[in-house]
């Protein structure tokens, strides 16, 4: 699967880690490309933009909190991220809301346990049906 995957300073560490952890997937990196510091945006719109465009086929973003990414990339048309800090609650994210990318808080996620979540997330389908008009609800309010 070819993911996109991007952080700022504060995700860069955890960002290498899960590249190495998921050696099975592409990724393709949006940077940051160290832990110096700059601005989430600057990452987490191109990577974003990838998935809902469908240069990628899902989405990964690290940024400290997680809530400046997940702000970031749910302002890009098409995209539903969520921000997981369980594995319950990334299965839930893509079982019923079909999220295509996953945030994670950089610094409040310990690796092995950020690497659980990401492989929950990335393994877990859509259920579709009863959820899927519920995304067309979503989809609808991005158009007006």
């Amino acid at each position: 699967m070819k993911l996109a995957i991007a952080s700022d300073h504060a995700g860069y560490a955890l960002k290498e880690e899960l590249k190495k952890a998921f050696p099975m997937h592409e990724f393709v990196d949006f940077g940051t490309h160290s832990e110096d510091s700059m601005d989430y945006p600057d990452s987490g719109f191109p990577a974003a933009k990838a998935v809902a465009d469908g240069s990628c086929e899902l989405g990964i973003l690290i940024c400290g909190s997680g809530i400046g990414m997940s702000i970031t990339a749910n302002k890009v048309p098409g995209i539903r991220a969520a921000l997981c800090s369980i594995t319950d609650i990334a299965r839930l994210s893509r079982m019923h809301n079909n999220a295509n990318v996953l945030v994670l808080a950089g610094r409040f996620t310990a690796t092995a346990y950020a690497i659980e979540i990401a492989k929950a997330w990335l393994e877990t389908p859509f259920e579709g049906g009863r959820h899927e008009q519920r995304l067309d609800k979503i989809h609808q309010g991005e158009r007006k």
